[in-house]
């Protein structure tokens, strides 16, 4: 890594535009942080506006970077994880603004006392819309002990309990992440309106594509001396991560990238690691992926329970191509399930139509150190512009165990079933220990198992395993769409042992010291869902890779996102069922 003199002599050029940057923002930031609740709502509302101006060139590009072609079902994830995230991020956070006299947003979230005797807190459904269009997924916030209901107010908003008039901003230097289009502007808002920061955002190089539609996105926070959006390489990145005026630091990316700012790299970080002396001791935010698990639970499945739950892990394995942070890595099965074989079967089958390119910086690298990795390794073939499918056995000294692929490969686990319980119990530990990381994983668990174990005893097994986001019967990447839910590592890890990171973000609500979020989807897709009388409306979710509309339905709930209307519902709807 390039230090701050060898940036000067060889690149003055980004050196005079970062300085400028930076002093206009350390300039404003105290403007910033004592700016009027009513002026940051009207930034926000125009923001809104920013991003619907660009919404749809931003889909395609992304789309077409990506080896994509717009107006195909595929490219539909380019619209809901880029604009439309963004979009319902800002609309989260104006409401809770708007509600920030006495906190009241808090006295309109739903409570409850957990078997762990901790408070819950749903987040959603919270609003009409979150009934219709997110029908039958349900979030929970749950939070560390010590925070109850009557003390939530004070766990949460924390930077506004200071007075307006006595806030002292701070520069926050953003590394932008290069695989999600929404990362970015999320983690913006995040230093922006929960911390009440100023940002320098230095673009990630594989997605610069994307600058100058967030500059028209996001062109009030700039013009407020808020934000400046900046290009560059690894150099200038370590140029401003050192930078005096540079007080905090948030990425969203690699644990190498990240212990490389804090320690140095060879000789040098090993030497500062081992002396306890970080090169970089500034506060570090970040968010570092991890090797995510899905747990499947053996019960009385159905045929059409395994066509659909194989959709699911397809999709978490393959959507964005597994260029995901939580993309799912290790598959834990019960041996000896009669299911559990045609699962595997369908869930290859689904895997093998889904023919998007992977395109991520190193993923070919990455696939070849998987196949190399040892053990027997099944290819699934998925056409001639798609690689195969890796399917490999999780072994002790597995690759896949320890490292995370970032692409289409990913290794099956298997664990004896006397029971559920015992089951579920022996693959949490299996994850908690051995797998690496703790952002994201997935239980896959009929409903009639969960009342079989009991749904106390269900809820006190789900405590204990220690990853930041869960998902029951979904994927837990809902836990970056719905923007409400804190969206980072399990709280704990260190400087020293960094994994997937520390602190959150997204986090509309604004909520202190949470521990997780819970999010539960609908076990089987409506109608079906109907004859076992699960009353929920969601069909095939739009982000499903097997989504026929996900193209339309993409595009139709951003420009709801931007202008909610009855009127729009519709449209949504009838595509949603197409689908």
């Amino acid at each position: 890594m390039q230090n701050a003199m060898e940036m000067t002599r060889d690149q003055p050029h980004f050196v005079a535009e970062y300085d400028a940057a930076l002093n206009e923002l350390d300039a404003a930031k105290d403007d910033w942080a004592r700016m009027d609740i009513a002026e940051r709502i009207r930034l926000l509302t125009e923001v809104k506006d920013g991003i619907m101006a660009v919404a749809e060139g931003w889909a395609d590009i992304s789309a077409r970077k990506k080896g994509l072609v717009p107006g195909t079902p595929v490219a539909g994830e380019e619209w809901i994880s880029g604009p439309y995230a963004t979009l319902s991020g800002v609309n989260s956070l104006i409401l809770t603004l708007s509600q920030m006299d006495g906190k009241k947003y808090i006295d309109h979230l739903p409570k409850r006392e957990l078997a762990t005797g901790q408070l819950a807190v749903k987040v959603l459904p919270h609003s009409v819309w979150d009934h219709l269009l997110l029908s039958g997924i349900q979030a929970e916030v749950w939070m560390r002990k010590g925070v109850t209901a009557a003390n939530l107010k004070d766990h949460s908003a924390v930077a506004y309990d200071v007075p307006a008039n006595e806030r002292e901003g701070k520069v926050a230097l953003i590394l932008g992440a290069g695989n999600v289009a929404a990362i970015t502007p999320l983690d913006v808002l995040q230093k922006l309106i929960l911390e009440n920061q100023v940002v320098i955002l230095k673009m990630n190089p594989i997605n610069d594509y994307l600058t100058d539609y967030y500059k028209t996105a996001l062109k009030p926070l700039i013009e407020a001396n808020a934000l400046r959006i900046v290009r560059g390489d690894g150099a200038c990145g370590a140029y401003l991560c050192e930078h005096p005026i540079v007080e905090e630091l948030h990425i969203t990316g690699s644990d190498a990238t990240h212990d490389a700012i804090v320690w140095g790299v060879g000789q040098e970080g090993e030497r500062n690691r081992k002396a306890g002396t970080p090169k970089n001791a500034k506060r570090f935010t970040s968010e570092l992926g991890s090797v995510s698990p899905a747990i499947v639970v053996p019960g009385p499945w159905s045929a059409a329970d395994i066509r659909f739950q194989a959709e699911n892990l397809a999709t978490m394995k393959l959507h964005n191509s597994g260029h995901n942070c939580i993309a799912l890595q290790a598959l834990i099965m019960p041996k000896g399930w009669a299911s559990g074989k045609k699962l595997l079967d369908a869930f290859k089958q689904v895997a093998s139509r889904s023919t998007r390119p992977v395109w991520y910086s190193g993923a070919e690298q990455r696939m070849e150190d998987y196949a190399a990795s040892g053990g027997k390794i099944e290819k699934i073939d998925r056409g001639d512009v798609a690689p195969p499918l890796y399917i490999g056995e999780i072994s002790q000294d597995s690759y896949n165990r320890e490292c995370e692929v970032f692409g289409p490969a990913l290794g099956v686990k298997e664990f004896d079933a006397p029971d559920a319980e015992t089951y579920l119990l022996e693959a949490i530990d299996y994850a908690n220990t051995e797998l690496w990381g703790t952002l994201g994983a997935n239980i896959l668990i009929h409903p009639k198992t969960i009342r079989k174990i009991g749904k106390k005893r269900f809820e006190e097994i789900l405590a204990g395993l220690k990853y930041g986001t869960i998902a029951i019967n979904g994927w837990c990447g809902l836990g970056f769409l719905i923007t409400a839910c804190p969206w980072g590592a399990y709280p704990g890890h260190t400087i020293d042992d960094i994994q997937s990171g520390i602190g959150t973000v997204h986090n509309s609500f604004m909520l202190e010291d949470t521990e997780r979020v819970v999010i539960q989807a609908p076990w089987r897709p409506f109608p079906r869902g109907l004859l076992s009388l699960q009353f929920s409306l969601l069909p095939r979710p739009p982000f499903f890779i097997t989504n026929r509309k996900q193209h339309k339905i993409g595009e139709l709930l951003t420009r709801f996102q931007y202008r909610p209307s009855w009127l729009k519902l519709p449209r949504i709807f009838f595509n949603a069922l197409l689908g």
